[in-house]
């Protein structure tokens, strides 16, 4: 057999622990390799069209050359807006419209451009003004965040951005989305779904639901009227951001496992809504890669791990946030570095099967991964094989 070799700029246990259990040599990039962690900055650099570069038939990467079509945000929606207009055209009932709301396909908040969308942005808000929340497109982890409830708020911060008429200049592109403003909360605090889905193939689509999730906590009570929208610790729950106040918990850090939640909610709300909340959003995961599988790059060395963010309203509607290329491997609590370390083998197990695995399937495992998927003799342990329960099983 033959012995992998590996490359990563990224300094993370949970990737280092995981390669040196299996016995993979590391290696710079500079070197012959077989498996390549990188960054976002370093995968665009590999494939910058200038270069020309080509990987080799024994070598796999992390990300796809156009990665951003999901996590960029004005991409995303983009994406969205174009796979609704061509399922209208075809006629299909997952485009159905009631009211001019799309049944099956009203996952995003409304949401625009910035600059572009400008003006349309106005018609909406003069005629449904309320909360809206702003976000810098290219940016992660909270940072350029923040919340309007008054136009003069959002005209000052146009002015303090200096567009230029002239489009010469180049602009900083936003998106502002209708803030949810009827989040379910527990214990008062508002908390959104990280999850993790990895997509080995868009040509034809072959996506992977990791079983273990999480809900990450905002450390600050929810206000139900919005008084203070300035208060960042009870609107935004990155945890970048929570870490920085007085209220955040550095034990559990704020989290709490999907698995947990489903517990909550079936004790709550029943077993059947709890089912349909988490249907939904396979579903919505499943539309937002149809959206960009178009325009995404076919090649067959690559694969992507995203993070994907879901809020859940209080009628336990979940709306996609936003779709991370880079979902964060810094482990801020012990069950953080399981969690990632199982992710991780399990991701590796999946693009690789032949490597070997980190652990085996016990007894004492089976109860845990019982949603085990066997396809050409691979196990993807603890994923769920979206795409074919979704399409084969499902007739919606």
């Amino acid at each position: 057999m033959i012995k992998i070799k590996y490359c990563t700029d990224i300094d993370r246990s949970v990737l280092l622990s995981n390669f040196e259990k299996r016995g993979w040599m590391h290696v710079g990039p500079e070197d012959e390799w077989h498996f390549y962690w990188t960054s976002l900055q370093t995968c665009r650099s590999l494939f910058n069209a200038d270069k020309n570069y080509r990987l080799k038939d024994d070598q796999i990467i992390n990300h796809f050359p156009n990665h951003y079509e999901l996590g960029r945000k004005d991409l995303l929606i983009r994406n969205i807006r174009r796979y609704r207009r061509e399922l209208l055209k075809s006629g299909t009932s997952i485009a159905k419209c009631v009211r001019g709301t799309f049944l099956y396909l009203d996952f995003i908040p409304s949401t625009y451009v910035l600059p572009v969308d400008y003006n349309l942005f106005l018609e909406e808000y003069r005629r449904n003004p309320g909360t809206w929340i702003v976000k810098p497109c290219g940016k992660s982890r909270g940072s350029g965040i923040f919340l309007i409830d008054k136009l003069s708020q959002l005209k000052k911060w146009s002015k303090e951005k200096k567009y230029s008429k002239n489009t010469s200049i180049k602009k900083d592109t936003y998106i502002i989305s209708r803030y949810i403003e009827n989040p379910l909360l527990i214990s008062g605090k508002k908390f959104d779904l990280r999850l993790y889905v990895l997509v080995t193939s868009f040509h034809p689509l072959k996506a992977y639901l990791f079983k273990f999730g999480f809900c990450r906590f905002c450390s600050v009570k929810y206000n139900a009227h919005l008084t203070d929208i300035n208060c960042l610790f009870a609107h935004l729950t990155n945890v970048s951001v929570q870490k920085e106040g007085d209220d955040y918990n550095n034990i559990h850090g704020g989290k709490w496992s999907t698995e947990n939640l489903k517990l909550y909610l079936t004790s709550t709300r029943g077993e059947k809504r709890t089912r349909k909340l988490f249907d939904d959003i396979s579903w919505i995961i499943v539309h937002s890669l149809k959206a960009a599988r178009s325009v995404m790059s076919h090649d067959t060395h690559c694969f992507e791990c995203y993070g994907y963010d879901i809020i859940v309203d209080e009628d336990l509607k979940p709306w996609l946030i936003e779709v991370n290329s880079s979902p964060s491997l810094t482990c801020t609590t012990s069950s953080d570095h399981i969690l990632k370390s199982k992710l991780i083998d399990s991701i590796v197990s999946v693009v690789l099967p032949s490597s070997g695995r980190s652990y085996h399937l016990d007894k004492e495992n089976l109860g845990i991964y019982k949603n085990t998927f066997k396809k050409n003799n691979i196990f993807c342990i603890p994923f769920i094989f979206l795409i074919h329960k979704y399409f084969t099983f499902n007739t919606r």
